[in-house]
């Protein structure tokens, strides 16, 4: 049951209205009722007292699998639900590939629904862009998107026919679909499992060139120009690739792109001795390509931070790094990664009017809500109440059992983080309090 709720004394912050100070925030109904001042006849069923904590929109992730269905032996639906909401993220944007692969109208509404059942986040699937993301035959993409899908993926398969990809973005620019894009080459990097570059040679690891990037990337800008299709760009992960798509948006073309919050930080260095933890896919790069990062999250080259959620058990992690499966948990670590590049690189730049924490929070609120069309991200009077409370002064341990996800592998693990979610209000209800 929905419940009259009044969090009081609590900082909040929207970054899509530009409100940033001490207010008392109204919900009822599921929904925003009020800033500041009570709405008439307003009676609190519940009173949450907020002081010295930050209240935001919930956090709106573009890319987590939660491994529903076919690989609940890595993750099931439980477990990375209350992961997400332990995390203070209410919305949750699903890649395609999972086992049998999201291109049934009926796959689709089965996970709807089962993540309907559990009342936790909103879970919002990826359709394939081809059957079996095999890269052949296109798939139905209108009956998919009535199921639910809010955009068409091809997940971390290359599609090789380039007229293939031509046609399913003609498809999606007819019926104003976007079309969500790793961009890597299918052939060059293919079998690599880290940045081409001195270390991997040193360590004796097969390289994935940068180029492999940016030559999808100007296969796509091509395709987009032939079409006028729009499409997302997904966890980009090299300073060349961040030039083209600037330059690409300057020229209007109807881009967008986001970054893993683990390559925010990390380097290929951060492999050290062969730390499996560390296998990701984009893999880490130079300290040249994190720092392009940093500063294409500063000026809005890159539109959001995504958490790249991918659960992997022991059983595929614990192996030789080449061997290992790639991926990383990351559910629970978004608020903190955000908040830590805020303070290493954002607060030493000059932000204009925007303060840091503000400029940081919407890259996982509002501007993630606008790439993927959610009407999320905001605290606006009348939309969902998605709230998050936070203290971005608690500091705790990367541990395992610090975890909610059935996915305990980071290359974060042992590391002291700032940002605690203390609750998660979804529309309207209560889903996690610590």
């Amino acid at each position: 049951m929905k419940k009259n709720i009044h969090i009081k004394n609590g900082h909040v912050i929207d970054p899509a209205n530009g409100i940033d100070g001490l207010n008392d925030l109204y919900i009822a109904d599921g929904k925003v009722a009020a800033i500041g001042a009570a709405p008439a006849g307003f009676t609190a069923d519940q009173t949450i007292d907020a002081i010295g904590l930050i209240v935001a929109p919930g956090f709106v992730d573009l890319s987590a699998r939660l491994r529903e269905p076919g690989f609940e032996y890595k993750a099931t639906l439980e477990s990375e639900m209350q992961a997400a909401v332990q995390g203070g993220v209410t919305s949750l944007v699903c890649p395609p590939d999972t086992d049998p692969v999201l291109d049934e109208p009926g796959l689709v509404e089965m996970l709807k629904h089962r993540a309907q059942k559990l009342n936790q986040a909103h879970v919002h699937p990826l359709g394939a862009l081809t059957v079996g993301l095999k890269g052949e035959a296109l798939t139905e993409m209108s009956a998919l998107t009535e199921s639910g899908c809010i955009g068409f993926s091809h997940a971390e398969q290359p599609i090789e026919d380039t007229n293939v990809l031509l046609r399913a973005m003609q498809y999606a620019k007819t019926y104003g679909y976007t079309v969500w894009l790793r961009p890597q080459d299918a052939h060059i990097g293919r079998g690599g499992v880290a940045a081409a570059g001195p270390l991997a040679s040193r360590l004796g690891l097969s390289g994935v060139p940068v180029m492999s990037e940016t030559i999808a990337l100007h296969t796509i800008f091509e395709l987009m120009r032939a079409t006028g299709a729009r499409v997302h760009l997904c966890r980009i992960s090299a300073a060349a690739s961040l030039e083209l798509i600037r330059k690409a948006k300057a020229e209007g073309l109807p881009v967008t792109c986001d970054v893993g919050a683990h390559h925010v930080h990390m380097t290929d260095a951060d492999i050290g001795f062969f730390d499996s933890n560390a296998r990701m896919d984009p893999p880490f790069r130079s300290q040249r390509d994190r720092d392009a990062i940093r500063l294409g999250l500063l000026d809005g080259t890159i539109d959001a931070l995504c958490s790249d959620h991918t659960p992997v058990d022991d059983d595929e992690k614990l192996l030789p790094f080449g061997e290992a499966s790639p991926g990383a948990t990351g559910l629970e670590l978004l608020l903190s990664l955000t908040l830590k590049w805020a303070d290493d690189y954002a607060s030493l730049q000059d932000t204009g009017a925007q303060r840091p924490l503000s400029r940081a929070l919407a890259r996982i609120t509002s501007e993630a809500a606008r790439v993927a069309g959610l009407d999320a991200g905001t605290l606006s009077v009348g939309a969902t109440a998605d709230v998050v409370l936070f203290d971005a002064g608690a500091h705790w341990t990367v541990e395992r059992s610090a975890l909610a996800s059935q996915g305990k592998h980071t290359p974060f693990l042992g590391y002291n983080l700032a940002g605690q979610v203390n609750t998660t209000i979804v529309a309207g209800h209560v889903a996690f309090q610590r």
